[in-house]
């Protein structure tokens, strides 16, 4: 029997088959790049990827039974199970995803940093392959929190010497004048009156950094995660944050070259912040 349709060019080995869903928003609207995950019975993950432009996702797996999770910005997660058979196709059809509530925001007012529960960490690369992990200890920083959140401002205060990477001689090094200069430009600052809403909990908050004397607008990708009590019961809220930085774009351009023309410190630096904010005073 002759196969048509789109799926007759999809080669199913044997004892496998193909499982495929469309993934679409509450008004019948694609969802691209919803992220999905078929595990098997075991819970074992069989293939992951993330939907096209259309919403759809077509996987080809070994016969059995399967438990599929989509997953998308600003949506409710959806499950299901599917039963897929030797050389047929296990359609779950088109899954409508419901919008989800994004978390409550912080009440208007001034908050601050609490440093105790917060981190400021940065990743660069090294000689080409590996990645050096590091973090700055001392740090402080307010934010006023608006009754429209996105006129909301912060301003964060980093002491350049506290930077740490675990190793004393590199530390030494970032602190000196070829990387940080930390006696001349003790402070790393970093100032915003740009809140933006992307949408569910993504906000993106736009500033100017200033750094070994020069400031530049840098924008950070920050996923707002809640509101919550500490052990005392005080209100606390929380975000992750993330950003890449050009050493070059603040002068900090000190370098020197292995042999086969490979670079010691990579051109860029990936920040990463994971901060809790609570009630000043």
């Amino acid at each position: 029997m002759q196969r048509t349709g789109p799926l007759a060019a999809v080669r199913t080995p044997p004892n496998a088959g193909v499982l495929s869903c469309r993934v679409l928003d509450p008004v019948n609207e694609p969802v691209p790049n919803a992220e999905f995950a078929v595990s098997d019975a075991m819970g074992r993950k069989v293939v992951s990827g993330g939907t096209d432009p259309f919403g759809s996702f077509v996987a080809t797996v070994p016969t059995g039974e399967y438990r599929l999770a989509v997953s998308a910005e600003g949506y409710t997660p959806y499950r299901a199970s599917a039963t897929v058979t030797e050389d047929t196709l296990a359609s779950l059809g088109d899954v409508t995803l419901q919008v989800t509530q994004p978390p409550a925001l912080p009440t208007p007012g001034d908050w601050e940093i609490e440093p105790a529960h917060s981190s400021i960490a940065f990743t660069a690369r090294h000689i080409g392959l590996a990645r050096i992990h590091g973090r700055f200890n001392s740090f402080a920083g307010a934010v006023r929190i608006a009754d429209d959140m996105e006129h909301s401002a912060m301003h964060v205060v980093i002491d350049a010497a506290s930077i740490d990477t675990n190793v004393k001689m590199r530390d030494d090094h970032l602190r000196s004048g070829d990387f940080l200069d930390a006696q001349r430009f003790p402070t790393l600052e970093f100032y915003s009156d740009r809140f933006t809403h992307r949408g569910g909990n993504r906000w993106a908050v736009t500033g100017a950094l200033s750094l070994h004397g020069v400031t530049r607008t840098v924008t950070l990708d920050a996923e707002y995660l809640g509101l919550g009590n500490g052990m005392e019961g005080e209100a606390r809220a929380a975000c992750r944050a993330t950003t890449e930085l050009h050493r070059d774009d603040f002068t900090v351009s000190w370098q020197t070259m292995l042999a086969r023309g490979i670079a010691v410190v990579g051109p860029s630096i990936r920040i990463e912040l994971d901060i809790q904010i609570v009630p000043k005073g």
